[in-house]
């Protein structure tokens, strides 16, 4: 059987994958599923966690235990799969995301929980490292691009759906079940994948690189430190703020000169030789950044501005999500019918800079139809560039090297999306209080002297003219934020266009051309070795 699917999934055009493939592929989709939606579902079931666990000064390390843990792990999950084998790390990291669920589950208190999620976090670093991994081992580029077009599909599901499914989940089954709903799931994704899944089996007898581990780890956790707490927790010219800043640029600069050294480097510094690869990278962070701000102001807008309910937070960014979704789909496709992708991240750039840019003018009269129509340019732009971007990546890397490949631009995006919280979550923040204090003197300077951000509930409270002058505010606020998305987004744009066009694996006869010229086609010159 092996012999079989390893001919089905290197040939070109092969066109539908054996039944086995497909029930990996399955597995792979909920897997990803499980780790996208965590935090969708975990945040709003938080009110009532505190509610009964208290803890409320703690509150955010729930979500950012759960972030550090897996920002860190992704790049050795995806070294562990390069050196002893996809299948078993893949296990491996869906095991412990589920232990680490029971026990958020059990929790009694913030502590344990903060704990927990942490566990859970080593987890899913490897969960979404592995899934992309898996894939690139089984599917040729050519044929990458319409599966990949499917796991974006799964990202903009559970971003639409988290919030409804971890409300319905909370009001009638309890918090607990945030957690728990991930058992059988994992479970069934854990159960296909060993019966079915079948790697070539490695065993390195090279030592695992300690040292960079270490250097990368502190060198993370102190760069999201700095996102997460720069501007709320601690200034960003405090004390606290500038040692973990060193901290983590020390740390960092140590793991670079460390990675020039080391027998088996965790991030192998040669595979940025690839402009393809390097120009990639760049792209992922700055899709994280756009992604991730818009996702976090434009429901705030919605429900300040215009008055949305914050029950339907996540049907508000439908129109940017299903263009994503659609947008895709159809790149994936024409990818693999076409051997082509280099217009899709062009595109996906300018599309980006255009509907951030519009974005950037809505005011306090803008119609929910209006700022529908360009949160659907943005989406469009980024579904260009989603899954794009790992598909070029990993076809500009030797097939040894595809576990870094996918774990080093996961983790590019995951930063990206850190930066452009904090970036533009403090933009925002200064931009509102200004307006506040502008427009409602010393009681505006109140109203927002703990945060910028109000509930529905706390601006119903407010006197009409204070209310007005936070919509005021908050269309200020969103306005700033997202021009310097635009901005950002430019980079993109500028980096797409210097993307070489290399024939994906799998294209015919071009192929040879691209192994022959050397340049970003690395991939091309080893086989699939992927056999289910």
């Amino acid at each position: 059987m092996a012999e079989t699917a390893q001919a089905d999934t290197g040939e070109a055009g092969a066109g539908k994958q054996p039944r086995s493939v497909r029930v990996v592929l399955l597995a792979l989709m909920i897997a990803m599923m499980l780790a996208m939606l965590d935090n969708m579902i975990i945040g709003t079931a938080m009110p009532t966690i505190v509610g009964e666990l208290g803890g409320l000064e703690h509150l955010s390390w729930v979500v950012t235990a759960y972030t550090l843990a897996t920002a860190a792990s992704t790049p050795l999950w995806g070294k562990l799969g390069d050196m002893y084998g996809r299948k078993g790390s893949f296990m491996t990291s869906i095991v412990i995301f589920l232990a680490g669920s029971a026990l958020s589950g059990m929790a009694q208190d913030m502590g344990q929980l903060i704990g927990f999620r942490a566990v859970q976090g080593l987890g899913a670093g490897g969960l979404m490292v592995g899934v992309m991994a898996i894939i690139g081992d089984l599917i040729p580029p050519r044929e990458r691009g319409k599966y990949q077009g499917m796991m974006a599909g799964v990202m903009a599901l559970a971003m639409i759906g988290g919030p409804l499914v971890g409300g319905t989940i909370t009001d009638h089954w309890g918090w607990r079940w945030s957690f728990y709903i991930n058992l059988p799931l994992g479970a069934i994704a854990l159960v296909a994948v060993s019966a079915v899944l079948h790697l070539p089996k490695k065993r390195s007898q090279a030592r695992i690189d300690y040292l960079g581990a270490a250097l990368l780890t502190v060198g993370i956790t102190a760069i999201v430190l700095v996102t997460t707490w720069g501007g709320t927790e601690y200034a960003w010219t405090s004390a606290r703020i500038m040692e973990l800043t060193g901290i983590g640029v020390a740390a960092l600069v140590g793991f670079v000169f460390w990675q020039t050294r080391a027998a088996e480097p965790i991030v192998p510094l040669h595979i940025f030789r690839s402009r393809n690869f390097t120009l990639m990278s760049v792209i992922g962070f700055i899709v994280g950044f756009v992604m991730f701000g818009a996702t976090l102001f434009l429901p705030l807008y919605q429900q300040s501005v215009q008055g949305a309910s914050a029950t339907n937070s996540g049907l508000l960014l439908l129109p940017m999500l299903g263009a994503m979704l659609v947008t895709s789909m159809v790149a994936g496709r024409v990818t693999t019918n076409t051997g082509r992708y280099k217009i899709f991240p062009v595109l996906g750039g300018a599309l980006m800079t255009v509907g951030l840019f519009l974005l950037s003018t809505m005011d306090t009269d803008t119609t929910r139809f209006t700022s529908g129509l360009y949160m659907a340019v943005v989406g469009l732009g980024m579904g260009c560039l989603m899954q794009i971007t790992m598909l070029v990546a990993q076809n500009s890397v030797e097939m040894k090297d595809m576990g870094v490949a996918s774990s080093s631009t996961t983790l590019f995006r995951t930063l990206g999306s850190s930066f452009g919280v904090a970036i533009m979550g403090a933009l925002f923040n200064h931009r509102v209080q200004d307006v506040m204090a502008e427009r409602a003197g010393a009681l505006g300077s109140k109203v927002t002297e703990s945060s910028a951000q109000l509930d529905a509930a706390s601006l119903a409270k407010l006197p009409e003219a204070a209310r007005e002058a936070y919509q005021h505010a908050v269309s200020s606020g969103t306005h700033g934020a997202f021009l310097l998305g635009a901005a950002v987004a430019v980079l993109a744009l500028v980096a797409s266009v210097f993307v070489k066009e290399v024939p994906l694996k799998g294209a015919g006869p071009q192929a040879a051309d691209a192994t022959a010229d050397g340049e970003d086609g690395a991939s091309a010159k080893t086989p699939v070795t992927g056999a289910v």
